[in-house]
This record gives structure tokens, C-alpha cells and sequence, in this order.
């Protein structure tokens, strides 16, 4: 027994030292973010108990209670039964001892029920002391990102491992403790070191130490600046969201977050295993879920409610697959998505994406057949590839697949051929098709002709629990109500398109004429080609079908015009449609317009000039926010959002701001966030910024001026003095 057993305990010592830190490093962030939560929870909670009328209570006893003289004594809520006890309540003439524990009893049933389901929402408008210091604690965890949170797992779990092979490896630790030592404590000892020795050698070679010790300094940094975290919680609320009903242990029901499939799936979908070494997001427990459904069903239909995240359930997917071995995955989708999928892929994976579009298409496709990745591609190029071989395609994602329930079209008919040949197959819809049998029959052959064949039109007739029951082995949904319990106020998406060959041609035609504001609207000036068009309108389609309103803002009227135009044809045609709500629009009759637009019943679409309709108007009705191209004040577009988010939180807002990739939105948002973000954060929060927007704002002139000439000179147009026409 010598140096080596010693040295091996010692690692060993060292590294379950480490460990056991940074699981005391996150339990320490976790307890920060619980200790803010409380008063605000509790403030949420007392602010709803006192909205709840007495009267309530009888509905706990059903109806035994004599509530009378308690409300005539001017105990009219919850919140003041509970606040004025058994003494004050005893004082009232008429009530006993016996009503008074039973009305007391009856107001701490409710009381428990809403603090199980009251929800806490975080007003990045009206930052406070209290929802500040949340904000902050969870930057911590936000920030140290899944990375700590699988380091905190490994950590767990080689604790328990090492702490009692150490235990029984402690005679080998000291030079003379296996001199003391008998036999059976000695040999337990030596088996001890040898598994010391292989847990150190094993963790050692996955890079273990590196990451316990990188998780630490993460956990231990705390924020940069309270502005920091608020910027940040402005940029991804839902991942502050998601960790806050993760620490708070408010997650939705169950039953619901598994989109209430029968047990025997459920469960099914529950052991699947879900590898995430290749992935840099963390997911919400229903996302999780989504990703293990498709891994244990092989071939289904995510038909989420737009918002829930479906593309990254998605690459959740396509990452556990890419760490068992798998090489080679297809995703197919509309081009007005193509580069957000590229993207999204590219910032919330480790994945090799390849983009096969445009005229060098069938070059991309011999490369990433002979590299391998994730293939990113449109309807109508995948007609032009060969169907793989059986067993070469990991798994075929098909985007916005309700584009594909007509069998009788070609694009169908490539999916269908691709989908047959491909191992697993995800079509993503956020369009409910509960009601369209006939069309999502058509879908579902493609995945499996046996539950095609079962699903007649009597399925929906018999009512949503047996359609439901019908479809489970290939379709999951989940709408946000039913696991969003801690709603965000406002979800932000830059939707980044590739422009067409005509805007492309109608851009440079802009930039040559060194007109700033023609290039800002170029990607609608030529409205059958229009890539940014064909997104907003799926967009609004989308929204439509799900029964939400929409407010789609421009600078340009022009732009509302040809919008408007866009929205009465083809599928969004019924809408109803509202505005254009402008600047020559007098100030009483905004207001109506606006009103007009909450009272239609079911989704409706309203068009706003962005500065006319970026102060004092309040959209209440509205859940989708659409922004037809970035804003030269920032300003402006925050206080535009804010009409529409500062509604009555029923539902999140999704803001979608169309951006075209390569020209003057890029570089527009690139200056903008570069120059202003942190001072604009900052400066919003006060009383002068909000009532006079221009004072953070960077020059329009010399923003415009300087886009010019750097736009001539990426498009070789260098010949003559730029010059930035106001329109």
C-alpha cells in the first residue's frame, strides 16, 4: 500500500470536494431566487384573496354557510375574513363559534388554492425594489445557463457515487491507516481505490473538472448591474419564466402539459431517455416532454399553440439523435422561415446546419450528403433532391405541415415519399386541426396509414376527448393556458427572411438612388414577391386560426396599404380588417378604431402607423404584435409593444419584428443594439424618456447616412455622392 492508493484518494477527495460545491453553489442561487419571490408571491396572493367576495364561500361549504351579517359588517372579501380572525369575526352579532370556524376554515381552503395557482408577472415597465431583486437573482441561473444546470446533475450524481467509496477507502488515505486495519476492512478499502481511481479517470476524460469548475465561477459571479439583468430579461423572458416556475414548483397540471395523452403513451414518453450534450437551451418540463414524444413514437404531429416552442422541441430532437450516432437530418419548411430555422439551430445547438436554397441548392445537397448535418431546405427544392434510402435520414422535420394536407399536390407527394423513407418523422403545425378531419387524416397517413384509417368523421363529432384518444399515438398539443402558469408579458421573435429576387432587385434599385427610406420599405414594394409579406401573412393566418388579434405596425402607409391589400386574399381573406390607423386620423376616431377592434368578437387584424399609434392608445385586445421593418428609434417601437403588452395579461403578447437579412435591417439593428441598448434601457425607465423618446435616440441623419454608404459600397455602387432621401 503506497503512494499511488493515497494519490488516487486524494483525486478522488478533490474532485467530490468540487462537486459537493457546486451543488451547494446552485442551491444557494436557487434559495436567492425563492427569498425574492416570497413578498411578491405573497403580495399577489393578498391582492387576489382581497378581490375574492365573500360570498365565495358558501361555494367551498356548498352553500352552508350564513354569510349576511358578515357582510353587512363590511367583511366583504376573502382577503378581510382572514385578515380580521376569529376574535373580530366572533364580535358580530348573529355569528357563533361554531360559523365562525367554519367560515375561517373555508377562507384558508381558498387561501391554499390560490397560493397554489396565483401566477407572479414580472412588469419590465414599472421596475420595482422587490421585482428588481428577482430579476436579478434568476440572471444568475439565466446566465449560467444549461451548462450549470447539467453540471449540478453530474455533480449529484458522482457525489453519491464518490462519498462512499471515499468512506471506505479511508484506511488507504494515511500512511499507516492499512496497518490497522483487518483484512475485511482492508480489502474493502483496495476495492475502494480501484473504484476511485476509474470514477476520477472517467470524469477526467469527459472534461468534468472543467465544467464543475466553470459552473462555479458562473454561479458565484451574480449580475453585472441591475440594468444588466433587466436588458437581458427584456431579450429572453422566457427562459427567466421558465426557470422561475421551475424554482417556484408551480408547474402546470400534469395531465395537461402531456396533452392529456391516455396513460399507456404517457408513460411511454416519460422513460424515454433525452440526451442533451449537444444542445445549448434548456427546455420547459412540457418542451422536454414534447421532444421524448416524438423520440418514443418515432413518427408524429407537434401541434403546439403557436409560442410554446416548437422549433425548439424540435432541435431538442435532432440533438439527442445527433449524440447517439445519427449524421443526417432534413428539415423542410417555408422560405419565409428558412433563415430563422438556420439560425435557431446554429444559437441553440452544436449541430453542422447547411442551407439547400437558391441555384447552388444541389451542390449543398451532395456536400451535406457526403458530410452530414442538419439539411435545411424549402417544399419546392426537396422536389428536386432524391429521396434518401431507407435508414440514411436520422429525422425529417416538416415545418408549417398543414401546407402539405393536399395529397393531390406535388410538394405533398415529395414529403410523403421523403417521410416514408426516413426513420422518424416531426411535422410541426400550431394550427389546430381538431375541426378539419378530413384534412388532418391526410396528414396522418403519411405517418401512420393505421391510425389514418381509424379516424373517421365520427371522432370529432364525438367531442375532443375521443378525437384526442383516436390520434395520441401520433399527435401531441398543448395549448399556453394549459402550461404556461407563469405567463410572460411579452415574447419577442425577429423573424429574418431572404428576400426574393424582386425585392432584392427593387432594394438596389433603393440603394442606388441612395434613398434610405425607399431601401427600409423595399421588401414590399413588389407585393406577389415579397418574402417579408408571405410571412407576415402566414403570421396572421396563423394567429387568426388560433383565435388571436393582431396589430401590424409600419412607419411607412404605403406599406399598411399594400398589408391590407395582402390580407384580403387567400386564406386571411375573412379576417376582419380595421385601420389603417394614421397620423391624418383624428385623435377621437383613433380611439374608436381602436375600441371597434376589441369588440369584434374572435380574431381580428388592425393596421397602425407606428407613430401614430405608439402613445396613448391601448390595444387591449390584441395578442399578437407584428412590426413590418426595425424602427430608427428604439424608443418608438418599445412604447408601440407597450400599447398591446400592458393589456390584462389573460394572455402572453408575441411580437414579431420582420427583418431581411444582408441589407439595411441588419445593419440597422446592428448599430441600434451596438450603440443604444444598455443607455436606452436605462433611460426608459424615467419619467423624462417616456414623454420625450427622441432624447436617447441616435441621429436619424447620420444613421441613415452612414447605411447609405456602406450599403453602395457591399453592392459595388460607389459612383457618385450618396444622398438619403426622407421618402
Amino acid at each position: 500500500m503506497g503512494r499511488g492508493e493515497r494519490d488516487a484518494v486524494a483525486r478522488g477527495a478533490r474532485l467530490h470536494e468540487a462537486a459537493q460545491a457546486v451543488v451547494g453553489d446552485h442551491r444557494a442561487a436557487v434559495d436567492a431566487v425563492r427569498a425574492a419571490l416570497k413578498p411578491i408571491h405573497d403580495a399577489a396572493v393578498a391582492r387576489e384573496l382581497g378581490a375574492i367576495p365573500v360570498a365565495r364561500l358558501q361555494d367551498v361549504t356548498e352553500g352552508r354557510l350564513r354569510l349576511g351579517n358578515v357582510e353587512k359588517s363590511g367583511l366583504g372579501t376573502v382577503g378581510g375574513v382572514l385578515e380580521a380572525g376569529p376574535y373580530r369575526l366572533r364580535q358580530i352579532p348573529g355569528v357563533g363559534q361554531r360559523t365562525v370556524d367554519q367560515i375561517l376554515a373555508a377562507a384558508r381552503r381558498l387561501a391554499e388554492a390560490v397560493h397554489e395557482t396565483v401566477a407572479v408577472h414580472i412588469d419590465v415597465d414599472r421596475p420595482e425594489p422587490s421585482t428588481t431583486a428577482l430579476v436579478t437573482a434568476l440572471h444568475v441561473l439565466v446566465e449560467a445557463g444549461p451548462d450549470a444546470r447539467r453540471a449540478v446533475d453530474r455533480a449529484t450524481a458522482l457525489s453519491e457515487r464518490l462519498g462512499p467509496l471515499l468512506t471506505d477507502a479511508g484506511p488507504a488515505a494515511g500512511r499507516f491507516g492499512m496497518l490497522l486495519a483487518g483484512r475485511e476492512k482492508k480489502g474493502r478499502a483496495l476495492a475502494a481505490v480501484d473504484g476511485i481511481r476509474s470514477l476520477v479517470d472517467e470524469a477526467e476524460q469527459a472534461g468534468l473538472p472543467e465544467l464543475l469548475a466553470q459552473a462555479s465561477v458562473d454561479l458565484l459571479r451574480g449580475s453585472s448591474s441591475d440594468i444588466a439583468a433587466w436588458v437581458d430579461f427584456e431579450l429572453r423572458s422566457a427562459e427567466y419564466y421558465s426557470l422561475l416556475a421551475e424554482v417556484s414548483g408551480r408547474l402546470p397540471d400534469a395531465a395537461a402539459a402531456e396533452g392529456f395523452l391516455p396513460e399507456e403513451i404517457a408513460e411511454r414518453v416519460r422513460t424515454q431517455q433525452l440526451d442533451d450534450s449537444h444542445r445549448r437551451v434548456s427546455l420547459r418540463g412540457y418542451q422536454a416532454f414534447g421532444a421524448r414524444f416524438a423520440l418514443a413514437q418515432r413518427k408524429v404531429i407537434l401541434g403546439d399553440e403557436m409560442g410554446l416552442g416548437k422549433t425548439i422541441q424540435a432541435i431538442a430532437v435532432l440533438a439527442h439523435l445527433a449524440a447517439e450516432g445519427q449524421s443526417h437530418f432534413m428539415v423542410v419548411c417555408p422560405a419565409s422561415v428558412l433563415v430563422n430555422w438556420t439560425r435557431e439551430i446554429e444559437a441553440r445547438s452544436a449541430l453542422r446546419v447547411m442551407v439547400l436554397h437558391g441555384p447552388d441548392r444541389h451542390e449543398a445537397f451532395a456536400d451535406w450528403k457526403g458530410r452530414g448535418g442538419v439539411a435545411v431546405t424549402t417544399f419546392d427544392a426537396l422536389r428536386g433532391f432524391p429521396a434518401p434510402g431507407g435508414g440514411e435520414v436520422g429525422l425529417l422535420v416538416v415545418d408549417e405541415a398543414h401546407g402539405v394536407k393536399n395529397p393531390k399536390t406535388k410538394r405533398s407527394q415529395a414529403v410523403a415519399l421523403w417521410t416514408e423513407r426516413c426513420e422518424r418523422g416531426l411535422f410541426m403545425t400550431g394550427t389546430p386541426m381538431e375541426n378539419r378531419v378530413v384534412e388532418f387524416r391526410n396528414l396522418v397517413r403519411m405517418l401512420d396509414e393505421g391510425v389514418a384509417d381509424s379516424l373517421g368523421e365520427r371522432d370529432a363529432l364525438a367531442g375532443s376527448v375521443a378525437f384526442r384518444k383516436a390520434v395520441a399515438p401520433v399527435y401531441l398539443r398543448r395549448n399556453q393556458e394549459d402550461v404556461l402558469t407563469e405567463l410572460p408579458s411579452l415574447q419577442r421573435t425577429d423573424e429574418w427572411e431572404e428576400l426574393s429576387a424582386s425585392d432584392e432587385e427593387a432594394y438596389r434599385d433603393a440603394v442606388r438612388a441612395g434613398n434610405f427610406m425607399a431601401m427600409r420599405r423595399a421588401a414590399y414594394t413588389r407585393p406577389e414577391k415579397s418574402a417579408k409579406l408571405d410571412r407576415l401573412r402566414e403570421i396572421v393566418r396563423e394567429a387568426g386560426d388560433n383565435g388571436q388579434k393582431t396589430v401590424v405596425f409600419s412607419h411607412f402607409r404605403d406599406v399598411l396599404d399594400v398589408v391590407g391589400t395582402a390580407l384580403k386574399t387567400g386564406p386571411t381573406a375573412g379576417l376582419p380588417l380595421l385601420g389603417p390607423l394614421t397620423g391624418s386620423v383624428p385623435a377621437g376616431r383613433r380611439q374608436q378604431i381602436v375600441d371597434d377592434f376589441a369588440g369584434v368578437p374572435g380574431p381580428a387584424v388592425l393596421l397602425a402607423q407606428i407613430q401614430a399609434a405608439g402613445v396613448g392608445l391601448n390595444m387591449q385586445a390584441a395578442s399578437v404584435v407584428i412590426i413590418c421593418e426595425p424602427q430608427i428609434k428604439p424608443t418608438l417601437e418599445h412604447q408601440a409593444v407597450a400599447r398591446a403588452h400592458r393589456m390584462g395579461q389573460v394572455r402572453p403578447v408575441h411580437v414579431h419584428r420582420l427583418l431581411a437579412t444582408g441589407g439595411v435591417d441588419e445593419r440597422m439593428v446592428r448599430m441600434l443594439e451596438e450603440k443604444t441598448r444598455l443607455f436606452d434601457a436605462y433611460a426608459r425607465r424615467s419619467a423624462v424618456a417616456e414623454s420625450t423618446p427622441d432624447a436617447v435616440d441616435v441621429s436619424d441623419t447620420e444613421l441613415a447616412r452612414r447605411i447609405v454608404e456602406e450599403e453602395q459600397v457591399r453592392l459595388g455602387m460607389t459612383d457618385g455622392r450618396p444622398r438619403t432621401a426622407a421618402d
